[in-house]
Protein backbone atom coordinates (compact mmCIF):
# COMPACT_ATOMS: atom_id res chain seq x y z
CA UNK A 1 0.00 0.00 0.00
CA UNK A 2 0.79 3.57 -0.62
CA UNK A 3 1.28 6.41 1.15
CA UNK A 4 1.57 9.12 -1.45
CA UNK A 5 -0.17 12.51 -1.00
CA UNK A 6 -2.73 13.48 -3.63
CA UNK A 7 -4.77 16.56 -3.70
CA UNK A 8 -8.97 15.28 -3.29
CA UNK A 9 -10.37 15.33 -6.69
CA UNK A 10 -6.83 14.22 -8.51
CA UNK A 11 -6.34 11.79 -10.25
CA UNK A 12 -3.00 10.41 -11.80
CA UNK A 13 -2.71 9.64 -15.02
CA UNK A 14 -2.65 6.33 -16.06
CA UNK A 15 -0.06 5.58 -19.29
CA UNK A 16 -1.86 2.19 -19.99
CA UNK A 17 -4.78 4.29 -21.46
CA UNK A 18 -5.17 6.63 -24.36
CA UNK A 19 -6.58 10.19 -23.33
CA UNK A 20 -9.26 11.02 -26.14
CA UNK A 21 -10.51 14.40 -26.89
CA UNK A 22 -14.17 15.49 -26.46
CA UNK A 23 -14.31 17.00 -29.70
CA UNK A 24 -11.81 16.40 -32.64
CA UNK A 25 -12.60 19.23 -36.02
CA UNK A 26 -9.41 19.42 -38.25
CA UNK A 27 -10.96 22.54 -39.13
CA UNK A 28 -10.15 23.85 -35.64
CA UNK A 29 -6.68 26.06 -35.59
CA UNK A 30 -4.33 23.85 -33.63
CA UNK A 31 -2.39 27.03 -32.44
CA UNK A 32 -3.56 30.06 -31.44
CA UNK A 33 -3.85 32.57 -34.60
CA UNK A 34 -1.67 35.79 -34.01
CA UNK A 35 -3.93 38.84 -34.45
CA UNK A 36 -4.67 39.94 -37.05
CA UNK A 37 -4.76 37.02 -39.40
CA UNK A 38 -6.60 37.56 -42.80
CA UNK A 39 -7.65 34.77 -45.06
CA UNK A 40 -6.28 35.41 -48.37
CA UNK A 41 -8.91 33.94 -49.81
CA UNK A 42 -11.89 35.32 -48.47
CA UNK A 43 -10.76 38.46 -46.57
CA UNK A 44 -12.34 37.22 -43.10
CA UNK A 45 -10.23 38.23 -40.83
CA UNK A 46 -9.66 37.16 -37.11
CA UNK A 47 -9.19 39.47 -34.70
CA UNK A 48 -10.06 39.45 -30.95
CA UNK A 49 -10.00 35.54 -31.18
CA UNK A 50 -12.80 34.84 -33.62
CA UNK A 51 -12.97 35.17 -37.40
CA UNK A 52 -15.10 38.71 -38.40
CA UNK A 53 -15.93 40.71 -41.48
CA UNK A 54 -14.08 44.33 -41.26
CA UNK A 55 -11.30 46.20 -42.66
CA UNK A 56 -8.26 44.53 -43.96
CA UNK A 57 -5.03 45.83 -42.11
CA UNK A 58 -1.96 46.61 -43.67
CA UNK A 59 0.12 44.80 -41.52
CA UNK A 60 -1.40 41.25 -40.70
CA UNK A 61 -0.69 37.49 -41.16
CA UNK A 62 -2.08 35.26 -43.73
CA UNK A 63 -3.69 32.03 -43.09
CA UNK A 64 -6.59 30.05 -44.85
CA UNK A 65 -9.94 30.24 -42.35
CA UNK A 66 -11.48 27.15 -41.47
CA UNK A 67 -14.38 27.54 -43.88
CA UNK A 68 -12.37 28.40 -46.92
CA UNK A 69 -9.89 25.14 -45.91
CA UNK A 70 -13.27 22.77 -45.94
CA UNK A 71 -14.45 24.42 -49.90
CA UNK A 72 -11.22 23.90 -50.71
CA UNK A 73 -10.84 20.00 -49.68
CA UNK A 74 -14.76 19.52 -50.52
CA UNK A 75 -15.63 18.23 -47.31
CA UNK A 76 -18.83 19.96 -45.49
CA UNK A 77 -19.91 19.78 -42.01
CA UNK A 78 -23.19 19.97 -42.32
CA UNK A 79 -25.94 18.36 -44.81
CA UNK A 80 -29.91 19.70 -45.37
CA UNK A 81 -31.77 17.20 -47.32
CA UNK A 82 -35.11 18.49 -48.27
CA UNK A 83 -37.46 16.13 -49.80
CA UNK A 84 -41.22 15.44 -50.57
CA UNK A 85 -44.29 16.84 -52.57
CA UNK A 86 -44.56 20.29 -50.73
CA UNK A 87 -41.19 20.70 -51.65
CA UNK A 88 -41.27 19.83 -55.37
CA UNK A 89 -44.30 22.68 -55.61
CA UNK A 90 -42.32 25.25 -53.66
CA UNK A 91 -38.77 24.59 -54.23
CA UNK A 92 -38.07 28.16 -55.48
CA UNK A 93 -39.03 29.91 -52.38
CA UNK A 94 -37.69 27.26 -50.26
CA UNK A 95 -34.62 27.73 -52.16
CA UNK A 96 -35.31 31.42 -51.72
CA UNK A 97 -35.14 31.16 -47.91
CA UNK A 98 -32.23 28.97 -47.77
CA UNK A 99 -30.10 31.60 -49.48
CA UNK A 100 -31.62 34.48 -47.20
CA UNK A 101 -30.63 32.05 -44.04
CA UNK A 102 -27.16 31.88 -44.76
CA UNK A 103 -26.71 35.47 -45.41
CA UNK A 104 -28.19 36.58 -42.61
CA UNK A 105 -25.56 33.88 -40.73
CA UNK A 106 -22.59 35.02 -43.12
CA UNK A 107 -22.99 38.62 -42.13
CA UNK A 108 -21.82 37.95 -38.34
CA UNK A 109 -20.42 35.12 -39.15
CA UNK A 110 -17.70 34.80 -41.74
CA UNK A 111 -16.80 30.62 -41.28
CA UNK A 112 -20.90 29.60 -41.81
CA UNK A 113 -21.14 29.22 -45.75
CA UNK A 114 -22.87 26.85 -48.48
CA UNK A 115 -20.66 24.86 -49.95
CA UNK A 116 -22.74 23.70 -52.57
CA UNK A 117 -26.48 22.81 -53.55
CA UNK A 118 -27.09 20.00 -55.48
CA UNK A 119 -30.56 19.66 -56.87
CA UNK A 120 -31.46 16.09 -58.18
CA UNK A 121 -35.69 15.19 -59.34
CA UNK A 122 -37.36 15.06 -56.19
CA UNK A 123 -34.80 16.11 -53.75
CA UNK A 124 -32.41 19.17 -52.91
CA UNK A 125 -28.99 18.67 -50.90
CA UNK A 126 -27.19 22.11 -49.09
CA UNK A 127 -23.83 21.44 -47.90
CA UNK A 128 -22.55 23.97 -45.55
CA UNK A 129 -19.08 24.47 -43.54
CA UNK A 130 -20.70 24.64 -40.18
CA UNK A 131 -23.59 22.55 -38.71
CA UNK A 132 -24.65 25.52 -36.85
CA UNK A 133 -26.15 26.71 -40.11
CA UNK A 134 -27.19 23.23 -41.22
CA UNK A 135 -29.18 23.45 -38.02
CA UNK A 136 -30.42 27.26 -38.64
CA UNK A 137 -31.58 26.05 -42.72
CA UNK A 138 -33.52 23.11 -41.10
CA UNK A 139 -35.25 24.91 -38.49
CA UNK A 140 -36.18 28.32 -40.73
CA UNK A 141 -37.42 25.58 -43.07
CA UNK A 142 -39.43 24.25 -40.51
CA UNK A 143 -41.09 27.32 -39.05
CA UNK A 144 -42.05 28.68 -42.67
CA UNK A 145 -43.58 25.85 -43.90
CA UNK A 146 -43.50 23.01 -40.94
CA UNK A 147 -43.01 19.26 -42.28
CA UNK A 148 -40.62 16.87 -40.38
CA UNK A 149 -37.46 17.62 -39.23
CA UNK A 150 -35.06 14.99 -38.18
CA UNK A 151 -31.22 15.64 -37.13
CA UNK A 152 -28.35 13.35 -37.15
CA UNK A 153 -25.01 14.05 -35.09
CA UNK A 154 -22.13 12.24 -35.49
CA UNK A 155 -20.34 13.40 -32.65
CA UNK A 156 -16.54 11.59 -34.29
CA UNK A 157 -16.62 13.38 -36.83
CA UNK A 158 -18.32 16.91 -35.67
CA UNK A 159 -20.81 16.23 -38.36
CA UNK A 160 -24.56 17.16 -39.03
CA UNK A 161 -27.19 15.74 -41.40
CA UNK A 162 -30.49 17.21 -41.07
CA UNK A 163 -33.74 15.81 -42.70
CA UNK A 164 -36.83 18.02 -43.90
CA UNK A 165 -39.53 16.08 -45.57
CA UNK A 166 -43.21 17.56 -46.79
Amino acid sequence: MSNKNTTPGFHPIRHDRLIQEQVHDAYKASHKLPEPTICPQCNAIYREGRWCWGDIPKEANHELCPACHRLNDGLPAGFVSLRGQFFMTHRKEITHLINREEQRERKEHPLKRIMNVEQKDDEMLVTTTDIHLARGIGEAVHRAYRGELDFHYNKEENLLRVNWVH
